[in-house]
């Protein structure tokens, strides 16, 4: 999925050493010794080890584990506010772990946003002051600021609270106003360090939504943190689970569902509604037929016939969906003697992207049954998703939830 997207973050072989002889831990590291080890026979903790992953223009990319994994450390590394022991961390050609401390200032401004748990407003300070503050920081005039902030508002939905207090604001409210402050500094990385942990539940789902849908408008490349598996699948475009300091596997969330790497990730992934990660493109089957939108009724009628089935899909030359065509329709049309298809075609069917959620498809069948059909953003029929398929695919899912 990835093969066409530029890499906006490259990390190879990061490690971090906390103690004072981080060559003798990482020298045992070498020999196959894991964290536990390292830190019984030296007193240093290998907090990450051998990390290597990309980050890519536009992705939302979840790194995640359980307490003590070391998601915090990584995401404090990329911008070095931990220092790394080892490796690299390449942003746009900057290695940043090489970079000066004047280079490196300029590089968390231009390139670094954080938007954190406890969500570090100012409480003396309106939410239109704490969404400005960065802009005040780099010394950015006082009306440009206000503007750029504004519109930044205005994107969390926070339009008409300029003037309000954090004190007045709920959890999510304040928050947005973190993630406002964090998008008014235009930095082109949004680093998330466990940003809903602090909500109720209710208000950390409905955030997620918003940061779903902010991230449709933006495209903003985001490093999200979390130790909730849940929180992950639903907002990750991948997953980079973390156990111990090591990267465990990274995947999409249907990947890490349906092909976990191993035992650990299996235990991890047990009691996921799996039916709610899986995707339209997980039950959908090539199309057995077409026909195109110049053929004729006779044209369409052979290739039912051929592949046993009463309705097919209509298609142009580009293999944009038309509609759909009937085999009663098209019987009727050579009865009457027609020669083309045109205004035969039903729109009684539902078309879903790939992305879909499965446990959506199933109430979208019609009476007749007519099989959803699969399509890209420019309406390209990529195949077809049928009642059987969904209905296998969410037992399995149950039998395997269950397991």
């Amino acid at each position: 999925m990835n093969e066409n997207r530029n890499v906006k973050i490259r990390v190879r072989h990061l490690s971090k050493v906390f103690g004072n002889q981080p060559k003798k831990a990482l020298e045992l590291r070498d020999k196959g010794l894991k964290r536990p080890e390292i830190l019984e026979k030296t007193g240093q903790t290998l907090g990450l080890s051998d990390i290597s992953f990309d980050v890519y223009e536009g992705e939302l990319l979840v790194i995640m584990g359980l307490s003590g994994s070391g998601k915090s450390t990584l995401i404090r590394c990329l911008n070095r506010l931990i220092e790394p022991t080892e490796g690299e961390i390449v942003i746009d050609g900057e290695n940043i772990p090489e970079l000066g401390d004047k280079a490196l200032l300029e590089c968390r401004r231009r390139h670094f946003s954080m938007v954190f748990q406890n969500f570090a407003l100012f409480p003396h300070r309106t939410v239109q002051q704490n969404a400005e503050f960065g802009l005040e920081i780099r010394g950015v005039d006082k009306a440009e600021r206000n503007e750029i902030a504004r519109n930044a508002l205005k994107q969390v939905g926070l339009d008409g609270w300029e003037d309000a207090y954090p004190n007045q604001l709920s959890g999510g409210m304040q928050q947005r106003v973190g993630l406002a402050r964090a998008l008014a500094n235009d930095s082109t990385v949004l680093l998330m360090d466990e940003a809903f942990s602090a909500l109720d539940p209710l208000i950390r789902g409905d955030m997620q939504q918003e940061l779903l849908e902010l991230q449709h408008r933006m495209q903003k490349t985001t490093v999200f943190i979390t130790h909730d598996l849940d929180e992950a699948l639903t907002i990750g475009d991948r997953i980079v689970l973390l156990k111990d300091g090591e990267i465990v596997q990274i995947g999409t969330p249907e990947e890490i569902l349906t092909r976990p790497a191993d035992d650990y990730v299996r235990r991890f992934i047990e009691g996921v509604d799996r039916s709610r990660i899986l995707t339209a493109e997980s039950a959908m089957r090539k199309v057995r037929a077409t026909v195109r939108d110049t053929d004729g009724p006779r044209t369409a009628l052979r290739k039912m016939h051929e592949h046993a089935i009463d309705s097919i899909y209509v298609t142009r030359r580009d293999r944009s969906l038309v509609g759909l065509l009937e085999a009663e329709a098209a019987e009727n049309l050579v009865k009457e003697g027609k020669e083309t298809i045109a205004g035969a075609l039903t729109q009684d069917y539902r078309t879903v992207g790939p992305d879909e959620p499965m446990h959506n498809l199933f109430a979208m069948f019609s009476e007749k049954s007519f099989p959803i059909a699969v399509v890209d953003e420019q309406q390209r029929l990529l195949g077809v998703v049928v009642k059987g398929a969904v209905l296998d695919e969410l037992a399995q899912a149950a039998e395997e939830g269950g397991n």
